[in-house]
Parts: C-alpha cells; sequence; structure tokens
C-alpha cells in the first residue's frame, strides 16, 4: 500500500510542479533564467538558499550520523551550514554591492580570462559532483518506497527536476523551492513525532543509547577533532558556493541580501536539531542500524501508509530542492563563464537549456558509479576548498596577488584534492596526511596559499588590477 500511495502522491506532487513552472512568465534573458531579474523577495530568497543547502546529506546521512554517534551528528552537516551561513550574514551586502553577476566574472577582472576560466571548470566539477549526491540521495529514496531499481529510480527522479528546471530557470526553481521547502519541514516534524512517540520518551532512548553506546553519545563536542574536518572542508567551500553567491546576487538589494541569510541561518537551526534528535530516538526502535537507513526505516516499520507517503514526498522535496539549485548554477557557469563574450542572449538561452540537460546526465553517471554520498561531498568539497578559497577571497583585500598565483594555486588545488581521491579508491600513492581528516583539508588550504602568495611575489607585479575590481562596485 505505501507504495502505491508513493507512487499517487509523487505523480500529483509533479503535476503540481508542473503547473506552477508553466502559469509562469517565461525566462526572456540570461538575467532572469539565471537570476529572476532581481524581483524576488527576499523571504522567497532565503527559503531557497535553506533548500539549496539541505539536501539528500542533511535529510538523510544526518539522521543516520545521529544514530550511530548522537549529538555529534549535528557537526558533520549542521555546523558548516551554519558557520557559512554566518559568514554570509556578514559578507552578503558586500557581494551584492559587486557589479558582477558570476565569481567567474570577478576572477577575470581581478585576474584574469585564463583564471576565469579555470574555476568555471572548478565550479562546474564542484556543482556536478554535488548534484550526483543529490540524484544518490533521491535514488536510495525512491528504490526504497517505490520498490525500483536504483538506476532507475535516480533517473525518474532526476528527471522531474530536468523538466522543470529547464522551463521554468532560476525563478522556476525558486518556485517550487518555496513548495517543497514546506513539504520538508512537515516530513521532518513528523518523522521526529513518530520516532520519539514509539521511542517511549526520553528514558528509554537514553536507555538505549547506553545500552548500544556509552554516555559520549548525548555529548554535543565529543569527536571534535574528527568532526572539525566537516566543519573546515565543507564550510569553507560553501561559503564561497556558487550557488549560494547566484541568491545573493538575486537579491534586490544589498539589504534583501543580508536578511536572506540572516532569515537562513535561525531556521537552519531548528532543522537539523530535528533530524539528529530523529536519529537518536531511533536507538530506542532499532537494535541494529536499519537497513535502507533510520528514515526510511521509521516511515516502514512505525508510520500508516498514508502518512508515509507524505514523507516520502517530503525528502524527496529536500532532495530534489537541492539538485535543481546545483544544475541551474552549473548552467549558469557554462552560459555567462565559458561561452564566448560575443554570443547573443538568444544563443544564451538555448545553451542554458542544454546544460541544465547535459550537466544532469553527466551527474547520474557519476551517482551510478560511485554510489555514496558522504564521499561525493567530500572530494566535491576538497577540490573548492584547496583551489578556489585563497585566490577569491585574497583577491578582495591583497593587491599583490596577480593571476600567475592564482592560476597556480587553483590547478594544485585540482591536483590535490583528486590525489586524495585517488588514495580513497584504493591507489598506492604516498600518504604525508590522513585522508579525509582536518589535516588534510589544513594542508591543502595552506599549500594552496602558499603557492599563491609565493608564485605572485616572485612574478610581475598587477596591483592596479584591483583597482578594476573596485571599479564594478555598486551601491546596490
Amino acid at each position: 500500500m505505501l507504495k502505491g500511495l508513493s507512487f499517487l502522491l509523487l505523480i500529483v506532487y509533479f503535476a503540481v510542479l508542473l503547473f506552477i513552472v508553466f502559469r509562469e512568465k517565461k525566462s526572456k534573458n540570461t538575467l532572469d533564467f539565471f537570476f529572476a531579474g532581481r524581483t524576488l523577495p527576499f523571504w522567497a530568497l532565503s527559503i531557497t538558499f535553506i533548500a539549496s543547502w539541505w539536501g539528500a546529506g542533511s535529510a538523510i546521512e544526518t539522521a543516520d550520523f545521529a544514530y550511530r554517534e548522537g549529538m555529534s551528528a549535528f557537526w558533520i552537516y549542521g555546523m558548516p551550514v551554519l558557520a557559512s551561513t554566518f559568514v554570509m550574514i556578514l559578507g552578503s551586502a558586500f557581494i551584492r554591492r559587486i557589479g558582477f553577476l558570476t565569481q567567474g566574472q570577478i576572477m577575470q577582472t581581478r585576474y584574469s580570462p585564463f583564471t576565469a576560466k579555470v574555476l568555471a571548470v572548478m565550479i562546474l566539477f564542484f556543482m556536478t559532483l554535488n548534484a550526483a549526491v543529490q540524484m544518490v540521495g533521491i535514488g536510495e529514496i525512491f528504490s526504497a518506497y517505490l520498490g525500483i531499481d536504483y538506476l532507475y529510480a535516480v533517473l525518474l527522479g532526476t528527471s522531474i527536476v530536468i523538466i522543470y528546471s529547464i522551463f521554468g530557470g532560476f525563478k522556476g526553481v525558486v518556485i517550487t523551492d518555496i513548495v517543497q521547502f514546506f513539504l520538508l519541514f512537515i516530513s521532518a516534524l513528523i518523522v521526529l513525532f513518530v520516532a520519539f512517540y514509539h521511542s517511549g520518551g526520553i528514558d528509554n532512548i537514553y536507555n538505549a543509547a547506553l545500552l548500544h553506546h556509552d554516555e559520549n553519545f548525548f555529548s554535543f563536542a565529543y569527536g571534535f577533532e574528527k568532526n572539525m574536518v566537516f566543519v573546515i572542508t565543507f564550510g569553507l567551500s560553501w561559503v564561497i558556493q556558487a550557488n549560494v553567491w547566484q541568491r545573493i546576487s538575486a537579491a534586490k538589494t544589498k539589504n534583501d541580501a543580508t536578511k536572506m541569510a540572516v532569515m537562513s541561518f535561525f531556521i537552519y537551526i531548528p532543522l537539523y536539531l530535528i533530524v539528529v534528535f530523529t536519529g537518536m530516538a531511533a536507538v530506542a526502535l532499532f537494535g541494529d542500524f536499519p537497513k535502507g537507513g533510520v528514515v526510511t526505516a521509521i516511515v516502514k516499520n512505525y508510520m500508516h501508509p498514508v502518512l508515509g507517503a507524505v514523507v516520502f514526498i517530503g525528502l524527496s522535496a529536500a532532495v530534489m530542492s537541492t539538485m535543481d539549485s546545483l544544475i541551474n548554477t552549473a548552467a549558469m557557469t557554462i552560459s555567462l563563464d565559458i561561452a564566448p563574450k560575443d554570443y547573443s542572449e538568444e544563443k544564451r538561452m538555448f545553451l542554458s537549456r542544454l546544460s541544465t540537460f547535459v550537466i544532469s546526465i553527466i551527474a547520474i553517471f557519476l551517482a551510478v558509479a560511485v554510489r555514496s554520498i558522504l564521499k561525493l561531498s567530500f572530494v566535491a568539497s576538497d577540490i573548492i576548498t584547496s583551489g578556489v578559497f585563497i585566490p577569491l577571497i585574497m583577491g578582495f583585500f591583497w593587491k599583490r596577488g596577480n593571476s600567475i598565483g592564482a592560476a597556480a594555486s587553483m590547478i594544485f588545488g585540482v591536483i590535490f584534492a583528486f590525489y586524495n581521491l585517488l588514495i580513497v579508491q584504493g591507489v598506492n600513492l604516498p600518504v604525508f596526511w590522513k585522508v579525509q581528516s582536518a589535516t588534510q583539508a589544513i594542508t591543502g588550504i595552506c599549500l594552496s596559499a602558499f603557492i599563491y602568495i609565493g608564485i605572485s611575489l616572485i612574478t610581475k607585479n598587477e596591483n592596479h588590477k584591483i583597482n578594476d575590481l573596485k571599479a564594478g562596485y555598486k551601491g546596490e
């Protein structure tokens, strides 16, 4: 019965999304397609900001980690998101004032066209890998609830996103994200309530946790050193994540950009706590880690099929709302940063829609080949943290930094990330740091900074370029 109801609600859900997208005025140019013409209110952008980071890792992995590790699971996705959002509160007005729509345009003005192209390629890697993360999530959800093969589950869930993303652009993404946000929030509350009710209350959860774990299960700070790798790697990469900067650039004014970040920060806190508490309560429900994950097991074993189908749609919404933003930003990178500058608006619009489709196909292959949410997330974040963070952020403040230093730093980041990936995949290479650790993340950032500063100091001075960047600033 759960399968049938889930499939029925999925059809209704898809029909509603298509109705919303097609009734809206179609995008006429790239400013409309990628920034909704800068006409959206801050609260709508805040919801799509939240939805862009609240995906498969947040909705699925956090609960599973909380079952195994307790309260400290909040550090894996919750703390990096809060840290990044707090930085966005401080920097969103500054980002919105810049007279450039993309990070590639910033890098081209500050450094060189080549550096901008390198950045664009790295953003494409990051967005495509993270889109694949969401496809892994949608594949696991659809296969568990609909009883279909993982491959067909990935194809089905991704197809829904592709269709409304191609036709709706950024505005379609935002409008559907608003619907999806309320679905995911209600579903998260339902799962928490059911888990807590059937667990027998706090005392039972406490006793079950002590039986299967220890008193550290309730410690927020437990495993601090291990968890810092997520804060550093995910947090630093998410601060400069292109799809978040896209939302800031889409704000009407710099004040709206700041209000968007503040609203998002205070909504993230209860969202992540809900999922962590759900995973902790599940310790009293399952003696061993349940097949298919905590949330799926709670739905199948403790919920009425109708309620379970509603949760299925909520989980799907959480993943799709992140997937669509990643795909849209990747397409924006191709259309605005990689495509020739002399392209007409008509050509760019065609390329935008074509890129949305092609990126989705590539991500599908990755989701099928590497069926791991955390592994794909880590590789994607490692590329941006090691290769982009230093030249992008220091480029605003250190005028001696030049295009050669920036390019060298970014290329190093790509090599560093894939070197670590090969080690994780079992390739016998020399290991100089603990892979996927805080040491690795700090090492990558420090080496990137050393290369950027060192090469900039021994090569041609380009101090005038920071003035070119400042000339692009606007009041609103």
